[in-house]
């Protein structure tokens, strides 16, 4: 099983930036996807970035914005968030997978553990 926790949402204004953090417990060997979503009341869960251990993907509205990188200790990964928009969904998930898949990353459902989400406030 692979544990996946959230950090660093929080109040900012727009223009702002924020990093997010993305811890992974127990079974971190066997992940070779890694991913952001999004999500809005009401709405789907949407696509940020992806990691495949190699390189990153962005959706396309948020190139030069956001950064997805590793962190030091390689059971974490961070999203660099800069110039925010008070049109951002404010829940951002973490989520991790065994398999990298080509065709389907920026799908939900090629993901197989979440975390449980951090709330970003982007006030005008």
């Amino acid at each position: 099983q692979l544990q996946l926790v959230e950090s660093g949402g929080r109040l900012v204004q727009a223009g702002g930036s924020l990093r997010l953090s993305c811890l992974a417990s127990g079974r971190t060997f066997s992940t070779n996807a890694l991913g952001w979503f999004r999500q809005a009341p009401g709405q789907e869960r949407e696509f940020v970035a992806a990691w495949n251990g190699v390189t990153p993907y962005y959706a396309d509205f948020v190139k030069g914005r956001f950064t997805m990188s590793r962190g030091s200790a390689l059971n974490t990964v961070h999203l660099q968030m800069n110039g925010l928009t008070t049109e951002e969904p404010p829940v951002y998930f973490c989520a991790a997978d065994r398999t990298w898949s080509r065709t389907g990353y920026t799908r939900p459902r090629s993901y197989e553990y979440w975390g449980r989400g951090t709330q970003v406030t982007v006030s005008p």
